[in-house]
């Protein structure tokens, strides 16, 4: 597994600032304490729900279609009937946050509905606050969440655990597991039981992988209406569409006829490069646009041929180069929410800059565009949490203009808006004062 993933805590100062003017227990752990400082950004802690972004009808053809359904089974099995023994409830979500399935007594499945953990509702910790699901995706990491310690007051008579659920052949998150109810959840043998249950689901996954009974979804993690590669048709794996990922990884992740592929650097160059010229690209193009340095003929025809064994030659024709059939990317999802006007979802589907190691030019020019345009548009929302989000990741942790705006979109009274002067200064005098260094966060960090 990889590992965790804390996103940018800001400093113990400004941790311990924000508890003082928040008035919290000095008792409060860390790792809570930066959760509630992400969540002070956009959840109001006594009257803000999680909101409930699908309805029945959606939320039923959604998990119809996601991975987690082939080892909802085995997780209902394993978890759920002790949740029922235990008057607690099992859920699972997806990668975003959103529960797909919530299992537990009628009369607790009652209670639940009360603060909305319900099917369809979104549990990150920007729509909820401080709660295990959020939390453990956030961390990428097992998590326990007691009552007092969740960030929404109307939440805290709950305690609740969770564990993340990761994709066996790319390590990437699918989902989670959690387990919700009385004090009896705030203990280390819950932990346990859910972390056990989360690698006996990744187990499976990996069993149905190996044998072929695990469709090309299996891979996107992201499948939520909100997410990177979103609204693809339940079955578009299935009908010979090609999907590619390449947000934030060093390498594409493909998926075509029901199998997930993990593409060498080369061949990752080479298919976006033909991804993003759908009219297809000569050799001599091919080899200006996939390659950093002078290359030979023979090269990039041996490199196709590998290509073309990989997917067949009926996806990859030649004279010219191109994929045959629909391809759909996250980078040009990411560029489509931009051009619709949809920043928020552009910022939850961008995944970190496009194939950051890779210096093909074709990688380079698509990958410092598509960050340019994120970081204008940004700037431009005026949304003081998705700026938080984007400032708190790896790739917008020294972004000087985002810190700027921020500090001047949050609110006078806001804690988090002494954070963004702090770190507009720091960067002010790192980079010399007034410097415009938008540059710096449109490639790799």
């Amino acid at each position: 597994m990889p590992a965790p993933h804390r996103g940018r805590p800001g400093p113990a100062h400004d941790r311990d600032a924000f508890l003082a003017s928040a008035q919290v227990a000095p008792g409060v752990r860390s790792v809570v304490a930066d959760s509630w400082l992400r969540s002070s950004a956009s959840v109001d802690p006594d009257g803000q729900l999680a909101p409930i972004r699908l309805d029945r009808s959606e939320v039923l053809s959604y998990r119809a279609a996601h991975p987690l359904a082939q080892v909802f089974p085995l997780l209902y099995d394993v978890l759920g009937r002790a949740a029922v023994d235990c008057d607690c409830v099992m859920a699972i979500g997806d990668a975003d946050g959103t529960l797909l399935w919530v299992a537990g007594p009628p009369a607790v499945l009652r209670r639940a509905e009360g603060i909305h953990f319900v099917e369809g509702a979104m549990w990150d910790e920007t729509h909820a606050g401080t709660n295990a699901p959020g939390m453990t995706l956030h961390l990428d990491a097992p998590t326990l969440v007691r009552s007092e310690e969740h960030f929404n007051r109307l939440v805290q008579p709950w305690s609740c655990a969770a564990a993340p659920i990761h994709d066996p052949a790319t390590s990437q998150i699918l989902g989670l597991v959690d387990i919700t109810g009385g004090p009896e959840v705030a203990t280390p043998q819950s932990l346990a039981l859910i972390r056990a249950a989360a690698r006996m689901a990744e187990s499976e996954l990996a069993r149905l992988q190996a044998t072929g009974g695990l469709w090309g979804a299996h891979d996107r993690e992201d499948m939520s209406h909100s997410g990177t590669l979103g609204r693809l048709g339940d079955a578009a794996s299935l009908t010979g569409t090609l999907l590619l990922r390449g947000l934030g990884l060093p390498e594409l992740v493909a998926v075509h006829h029901g199998r997930t592929h993990r593409l060498s650097r080369r061949h990752s160059d080479i298919a976006v490069a033909l991804a993003d010229h759908p009219e297809g690209l000569t050799a001599e193009q091919l080899e200006i646009l996939g390659y950093a340095g002078p290359v030979t003929s023979s090269t990039l025809r041996a490199e196709m041929t590998r290509l073309r064994s990989i997917f067949g030659p009926e996806a990859l024709g030649s004279r010219p180069y191109r994929w045959h059939g629909d391809v759909q990317t996250d980078w040009q999802d990411v560029a489509a929410y931009l051009a619709g006007g949809r920043v928020r979802a552009a910022v939850q589907a961008y995944r970190g800059p496009l194939l950051p190691l890779s210096d093909a030019p074709a990688v380079a020019s698509r990958r410092e565009m598509l960050a340019g345009q994120l970081r204008a548009a940004l700037i431009a929302s005026n949304e003081p949490d998705l700026m938080v989000s984007w400032t708190r990741s790896r790739w917008g942790a020294d972004d000087l203009d985002v810190w700027r705006r921020q500090a001047l979109t949050l609110p006078a009274g806001s804690p988090l808006r002494p954070i963004a002067l702090a770190e507009t200064s720091r960067l002010e005098r790192e980079f010399g004062a007034g410097r415009d260094v938008g540059e710096r966060h449109t490639g790799s960090r």
